[in-house]
């Protein structure tokens, strides 16, 4: 049975992005804590994993990447704008885009490593 590796990462990437604006506008004293990790380090990761999931889910390039989840991290800062206990802050978008980043970076390499795996996985 073959795995069918672009519907898992569409599910994942569905998955995360509900979620992640689930917990954007859940009000701030009722959202869950992360660990120690800083406001601005959970959205640098959220948009690097966003990032992989959306090249590895779709056939887009890497400006419409970047595109698609930069309006979405300005959507998120705007609903947080008329979300009780949250404000809209532009640093919270500039942590976006560096994940944004990331993302597109890191791509390539894990597209390689899925491949040769892949192609082990049929030997």
């Amino acid at each position: 049975m073959q795995f069918n590796y672009p519907l898992v990462f569409r599910i994942l990437f569905w998955l995360a992005l509900i979620g992640s604006y689930i917990f954007a506008v859940v009000p701030q004293d009722m959202a869950p804590k992360v660990g120690s990790l800083s406001d601005k380090s959970i959205h640098f990761i959220a948009f690097a994993v966003l990032t992989l999931l959306l090249r590895f889910a779709y056939s887009i390039t890497w400006f419409q990447t970047f595109l698609l989840l930069f309006v979405y991290a300005v959507f998120i800062e705007f609903s947080q704008f008329f979300t009780p206990n949250r404000s809209a802050e532009l640093l919270d978008v500039v942590a976006d885009v560096i994940g944004i980043g990331i993302g597109l970076l890191f791509y390539p390499f894990i597209q390689r490593l899925i491949m040769s795996y892949t192609k082990y996985e049929h030997h």
